[in-house]
């Protein structure tokens, strides 16, 4: 079967009509990679996949969102749409938006986004916008902007981007043969994709198509824990970029997803998160970003205390690629070196 992008794949699940002109980038179908390189490293007997989302167009998991709410945008008339973002969601509005031949308006925190993400929306002519703040004060300024003009918003308070996000979980089931996992692991910034994978799950077992529901279990970067803490943070901070957020717009929401499957919200340590990202590239040879690391960082963190049964099954949500913060890698990676061009240097200095 010819793949055709998640609004063709998953048309009965999402708010569509034939009217809907569906603005695609052939987004989805990203692999659902099997982990037991490092599930043995630390010592962990159960099944453990990576869903890696890095694969999708933009390099990142919004882009399911994105192709329903571009596509929605342009059936109701809008010209313009708007998103505050750290990075992945300006890459992916703004490549949607160019496909469907409208414009797109980027508001950054100033400093505070990965170059690789920021090149794509400028490079696909989005109109980017630094604004001196946080990704909050970002958000905020768009809420306002797209309220009172004539411009849609496309960050996931916009209910179209949990629907497109929400078929990632319809294929992790069908990927397992019609089951879910036990237990679901994924990092947590705007709450947006815990809201949405829960969503997709449920609505997977209603229709018949999945035979269980999974534990959702959110990791939030320790110096952005909102959730955790129970209060929004002021000044959020953290390396890992995509969910340096303080005031999450899905709050509640994760909350909710949280509750309902009997997971849990927990921290991670950037230290932790560092070591998980170097882990994911050294053990199983995914290249992703420092953010998508902090699901495995979760995992290795709940494994140290026994969480996990043998042979369950856990599904960790990678959720970008790693070129989008290629100075991170370069940062923490092994440095090369130089020697001269004989090949008894170049032996000497491989151990042979």
């Amino acid at each position: 079967m010819v793949w055709r992008g998640v609004i063709e794949r998953y048309r009965d699940y999402l708010p569509v009509t034939e009217k809907t002109p569906v603005i695609t980038l052939l987004e989805g179908n990203t692999p659902l990679i099997p982990a037991q390189n490092l599930a043995k490293e630390i010592n962990l007997k159960i099944n453990l996949f990576f869903k890696y989302e890095g694969l999708n167009p933009t390099g990142s998991f919004k882009d399911r969102g994105m192709t329903v709410a571009v596509s929605k945008a342009v059936e109701e008339g809008a010209k313009a749409v708007m998103c505050a973002s750290t990075g992945n969601t300006s890459a992916s509005a703004a490549a949607y938006a160019t496909r469907a031949g409208i414009r797109a308006v980027v508001l950054i925190p100033q400093g505070h986004i990965a170059l690789g993400k920021l090149a794509q929306a400028m490079i696909e002519g989005a109109k980017v916008v630094a604004v001196k703040g946080n990704f909050d004060d970002a958000l905020r300024l768009a809420k306002y902007i797209t309220e009172h003009y004539p411009i849609t918003l496309v960050n996931s308070i916009n209910p179209h981007r949990i629907e497109g996000q929400k078929t990632a979980a319809f294929e992790i089931c069908d990927h397992l043969g019609g089951m879910a996992p036990d237990y679901h692991i994924l990092p947590v910034g705007n709450a947006g994709n815990i809201t949405a994978y829960w969503k997709g799950y449920q609505e997977y077992h209603q229709a018949g198509k999945s035979d269980r529901l999974p534990k959702m279990l959110g990791f939030q970067a320790a110096g952005a824990a909102p959730i955790v803490l129970g209060h929004p943070v002021e000044k959020p901070e953290t390396i890992a970029t995509a969910i340096r957020i303080g005031n999450p717009a899905s709050w509640k929401k994760a909350e909710l997803a949280r509750d309902q499957s009997g997971g849990l919200i927990d921290t991670v340590t950037d230290e932790q998160i560092l070591e998980a990202y170097q882990m994911v590239a050294r053990y199983e040879g995914i290249f992703c970003e420092p953010a998508s690391a902090a699901s495995v960082a979760g995992l290795i963190k709940l494994a140290q205390r026994d969480f996990f049964k043998k042979d369950e099954t856990a599904v960790c949500l990678l959720t970008g690629h790693g070129l989008k913060d290629p100075d991170r890698a370069i940062a923490v990676a092994q440095k090369p070196v130089t020697v001269e061009a004989e090949a008894e240097a170049v032996l000497t200095e491989i151990g042979l």
